[in-house]
C-alpha cells in the first residue's frame, strides 16, 4: 500500500467522525435545536458519546489502529458536548462522566496490564533465546495504544522493569557484545544519581520555607528522576549490541538504538580520536564527550538513530564504545564478508 492510499483510508476513518461531530455542533447552534432543547438533548448526548464512537470503531476494526482509541473518541465527544450544549443540559454528560467513564478507563487499564503481563511472562519463558524485552514491549504497546504514546509508555514500563524486576545476570551469546563495562558510563550515571540525592534534601528544606507544596513537587520529581536514571543504567547491562545474519542491532540501554542492515555498512574501524561536528559523526551515547568511543561505523546511506521517547536522528557516521572492540570489528567484518560471498554465489547461480 502506497502513502497516498494510506492517507486516503486514514482520512476516511478519522474524517467521517470529524464530519459527524461538526454536523452535530452546527445542529446544536441551529434555531430548531434551541427551540426543542429539552427534547433533543438526550439524542445529541447519545450521538456524541455512543453513536459516533461506534461508527469510528466499525471503521477501524479491521485495521492496525488500536481498538483502545475508541476511548479518546468518547472523550472528544464528551468535551464537545460540555462546550456546545447549554450548561443546563449537561445531565446526561455528567452521568456518563461520573459512572461510565471511570469504568471504561479501568477496563482499558486492566486490558493494557494483562497484555503487559503476557509480554513479560512470554519474555521470561524464553530463557535460552536472545529475545529482547524492550522490543517485545514496544510491539505489544503498538497493538493496544495510540501510536504517539507507544514509545513514552513503553519506556516508562521498561524503566521500572529493568530497574527493579530484572536482576538475573545476562549471559552474552557469541554474537552479542557489551559496551558498559569499560566506558565509564555507568559510573557517571551513578554519580548523577548521588548528586540528585545529595542536593534534594537541602533544596527541599529551603523551598519548604517558601512554599511546602512546591518543595514536595520538586522533591518527588527529583526522586522519580533518580529512579529513571537507575532504570536506564540497569537496562544497559540487559540490552547488548547484537550482530545477526543480516543486521547490526546497536543498543545503548533503552536510551538509544539503531538497526543497521549489514549491506549498508561502508566501513567499520577501530577509532579513538576525538572529532568535531564538521566530521559529520554522531555519538552513540547519552553522555556525549564525557563517554569514550573506540569504534567508528560509516554507512552508505543515512540510517535512523532512535533516542529517548521516540526522538529520531539521521546519521552516516556513528562513534560508539564496545568493550571488546577488536572482537566486535572482527565479527562484523566476518559477517560482511560472508554476506558478500553468499550474494556472489547466488549471482553465479
Amino acid at each position: 500500500m502506497n502513502i497516498t492510499q494510506l492517507f486516503n483510508r486514514n482520512f476516511v476513518r478519522f474524517g467521517i467522525p470529524a464530519l459527524l461531530f461538526s454536523i452535530l455542533i452546527i445542529y446544536v447552534k441551529s434555531p430548531y435545536f434551541q427551540a426543542n432543547t429539552d427534547i433533543l438533548t438526550l439524542g445529541i448526548s447519545l450521538d456524541l458519546l455512543v453513536t459516533i464512537p461506534i461508527i469510528y470503531f466499525l471503521l477501524i476494526r479491521k485495521t492496525t489502529i488500536p481498538k483502545t482509541t475508541i476511548v479518546p473518541m468518547m472523550i472528544v465527544g464528551l468535551l464537545i458536548g460540555i462546550f456546545v450544549l447549554p450548561e443546563t443540559n449537561h445531565q446526561y454528560l455528567n452521568f456518563f462522566k461520573t459512572w461510565f467513564l471511570p469504568i471504561i478507563e479501568i477496563s482499558v487499564v486492566t486490558f493494557v496490564i494483562v497484555k503487559m503481563r503476557k509480554a513479560i511472562l512470554f519474555h521470561k519463558s524464553q530463557e535460552n533465546s536472545t529475545l529482547d524485552f524492550f522490543t517485545t514491549l514496544k510491539k505489544t504497546c503498538a497493538e493496544i495504544l495510540p501510536k504517539p504514546i507507544v514509545i513514552p509508555f513503553a519506556t516508562e514500563i521498561a524503566v521500572f522493569y529493568y530497574g527493579f524486576f530484572n536482576w538475573k545476570r545476562r549471559k552474552l551469546a557469541e554474537n552479542e557484545f557489551s559496551y558498559h563495562k569499560e566506558s565509564g558510563s555507568i559510573t557517571l550515571f551513578y554519580m548523577f544519581i548521588m548528586l540528585i540525592a545529595i542536593e534534594t534534601v537541602p533544596i527541599h528544606f529551603l523551598l519548604a520555607m517558601w512554599n511546602p507544596i512546591v518543595a514536595w513537587i520538586l522533591t518527588i520529581l527529583s526522586i522519580y528522576s533518580g529512579f529513571q536514571i537507575f532504570g536506564f543504567v540497569r537496562s544497559m547491562t540487559k540490552r547488548p549490541i547484537e550482530v545477526t545474519k543480516d543486521t547490526l542491532l546497536l543498543r545503548y540501554g533503552i536510551m538509544h538504538e539503531a538497526e543497521i542492515p549489514l549491506s549498508e555498512i561502508k566501513e567499520i574501524k577501530l577509532y579513538k580520536k576525538s572529532f568535531t561536528e564538521e566530521d559529520n559523526s554522531m555519538r552513540f551515547s547519552l553522555l556525549g564527550e564525557m563517554e569514550s568511543h573506540n569504534i567508528l561505523i560509516e554507512i552508505h546511506n543515512e540510517q535512523t538513530l532512535h533516542g529517548l521517547f521516540g526522538i529520531k536522528k539521521q546519521f552516516t557516521k556513528l562513534a560508539l564504545h564496545v568493550d571488546k572492540d577488536v572482537a566486535f570489528k572482527t565479527y562484523v567484518d566476518t559477517a560482511l564478508n560472508l554476506q558478500k560471498e553468499t550474494k556472489a554465489n547466488l549471482s553465479i547461480l
